[in-house]
Order: C-alpha cells, then structure tokens, then sequence
C-alpha cells in the first residue's frame, strides 16, 4: 500500500511528531513499507492455530523464599541522630 507525501504528514500531525522540510516523503515511504508488511502477515492461514496468552509454554522459574541476611537493627541505627523503640524519630513535619 502506497502512501503519499500528504498522507504522512497528517499522520505525523496525528501522531503529535514534527517533520523537517523534505522529511515527509521518507516518511511516507517507511509507513508504505510497514503497511506492506502487515498485509504480508495478514495473508497468512492462521486456521485451526490456537491462540496463545504467552509465547512460551514455560512455567516462571522462581528460587525458595529464604531469608539469606538478617540486618543488625542496633548496628544500623547506630548511626541515626534518634530512635526510640527500635524506630527512627524524624522531626515533626506536620502541625
């Protein structure tokens, strides 16, 4: 399917993209090669294919839920300017 100059400017004023002077003629003719291309998928005999929700047929490969370090509450906090109970005490922020 071939697309003229006019036709990919609107579509790139339709898209929100700017052309340079002379850009539109590339443009047409990029967008003329995809659409060839999604007419050349289309012709495809895709009867009797069953759809697929994932292309592959795996099931998600995860590691064992196991605790590998324990922080050091009391080293960790060591170093903040105040905390009470275990917890961080931040200045007030809110009046």
């Amino acid at each position: 399917m071939a697309l003229d100059r006019e036709t990919a400017e609107q579509v790139a004023h339709l898209a929100r993209l700017r052309l340079e002077p002379g850009q539109a003629a590339d443009v047409a003719e990029d967008l003329s090669r995809v659409l060839d291309l999604i007419d050349q998928i289309e012709q495809v005999d895709t009867a009797g294919v069953t759809p697929l929700a994932h292309p592959l047929d795996l099931s998600q490969a995860l590691r064992a839920d196991e605790v590998t370090n324990q922080p050091d509450r009391e080293r960790l906090q060591g170093s903040a300017p105040d905390v009470m109970e275990g917890y961080y005490r931040v200045p007030r922020s809110v009046e």
